[in-house]
């Protein structure tokens, strides 16, 4: 089993790059898996994120808390990379959390094997590289969403992109995701 879900990690990176073989096994030597119950917290907030994730299987999410409410970044359900970026290439506490919504298998590589993979590997800098493109592409976009965007106009963006969460998460996460009061969701749905 530990193999097969360093694959789909491995499958992502190669997606990305084209990792020659001493880098894949490089690579592959380095992954770490995890299963995490529903509700569990991944990181945090206040400490450093250290491991870029692979979500093998479950659904999680990334949100913060202000005095009054959550808001939620980002879903991330199975196939999907992503870390809490800042707080991973600056090394400062995260402003973040990442929570499970259901139970959830992850892969994970460590900063520091990272760190050494880029070191020596080409391959693997092209990989990370393209992986901080990527998510910094789609910051940008969930950004201007938000900003640019009113709430029905966004609900039915959620339901295009990610339509296939909705059965899979609450509509308070839904509704703290586009910034509006389940109230006003629920408004926005019986349209």
């Amino acid at each position: 089993m530990e193999q097969a879900k360093a694959l789909n990690f491995m499958d992502f990176a190669a997606s990305l790059t084209d990792l020659e073989g001493e880098a894949k096994e490089a690579l592959a030597s380095k992954l770490h898996t995890k299963q995490y119950d529903k509700g569990e917290l991944i990181l945090e907030t206040g400490t450093v994120c250290n491991r870029i994730y692979f979500i093998d299987s479950g659904l999680v999410k990334t949100f913060f808390y202000t005095n009054t409410r959550e808001f939620i970044m980002r879903f991330f359900p199975e196939g999907k990379m992503f870390t809490v970026l800042d707080s991973f290439l600056t090394r400062q506490p995260s402003t973040y959390s990442i929570l499970t919504l259901e139970s959830t298998h992850i892969t994970y590589l460590n900063h520091a094997d990272l760190e050494q993979l880029c070191a020596r590997y080409h391959s693997m800098e092209t990989f990370f590289r393209k992986l901080l493109s990527m998510a910094a592409l789609n910051m940008m976009d969930r950004i201007g969403n938000t900003l640019e965007e009113k709430a029905q106009v966004a609900y039915h963006r959620f339901l295009k992109e990610q339509g296939k969460l909705l059965q899979r998460i609450s509509l308070a996460d839904l509704a703290s995701y586009l910034g509006i009061t389940q109230v006003s969701l629920s408004r926005i749905r019986s349209l």
